[in-house]
């Protein structure tokens, strides 16, 4: 049997959590590849990507890392990408059958929440931790504000965040942090940039391991 809290505990040890989101399959393998060479080892691949589950399975087999599946909105893809090998799940809302499944598979649900009232409903779907998205609209402020009602809840806000705003969010009481566009960049990818990328998340990871220091 899996424990959806140990699982948790692995996502929030590595820190930062690459949002891959790609228009191609290919091209998600290859930014997967890259940030792996940069030193990250856990990664939200979104079911925007065409074949997702294909990848998820494929990266799965490689045991160095841990591989969830993003943009989850239903039981039924829930159930797509545990098999896959999943082993969290993040959605950007409160899907409270998203929830119902990820209880039935013990695997931990990241929901996507902004206000208090969606961090409550979150949680009552069976939100394991909870996703504050899109964070960069409402800033590090509210992360601390929604601490001061919510204390005992794990939060990763994602979207927007980059290496300069990094502290500010784990000095806010962020646990881990998501991190998209700013890493997963479709015109470097294109162009082949792999010195730029590996730039952007080696800087991201240190920033983060000294925000923690």
């Amino acid at each position: 049997m899996s424990n959806p809290q140990h699982i948790l505990d692995q996502v929030v040890s590595h820190g930062v959590v690459p949002v891959i989101r790609t228009s191609t399959l290919d091209l998600a393998r290859t930014s997967v590849g890259w940030l792996k060479e940069a030193g990250f080892r856990t990664f939200e691949i979104t079911l925007t990507i065409p074949d997702a589950p294909a990848l998820i399975e494929e990266l799965s087999h490689d045991k160095d890392l841990l591989i969830g599946a993003g943009t989850v909105f239903t039981a039924a893809d829930t159930d797509r990408v545990v098999a896959a090998g999943a082993r969290y799940v993040v959605s950007p809302c409160v899907s409270a059958e998203v929830g119902a499944a990820c209880r039935r598979h013990e695997v931990p649900s990241l929901m996507g929440t902004l206000t208090p009232t969606e961090v409550f409903n979150a949680l009552q779907a069976g939100s394991t931790a909870v996703k504050l998205f899109p964070a960069s609209t409402v800033g590090s402020g509210h992360l601390k504000a929604l601490r001061s009602v919510f204390p005992k809840i794990t939060f990763m806000p994602t979207g927007g965040i980059d290496a300069s705003t990094v502290a500010e969010w784990v000095k806010a009481g962020a646990a881990c942090v998501g991190v998209g566009g700013k890493l997963v960049d479709e015109g470097l990818l294109k162009k082949g940039d792999k010195d730029t990328v590996l730039a952007v998340g080696k800087a991201l990871i240190e920033a983060y391991k000294a925000a923690k220091a």
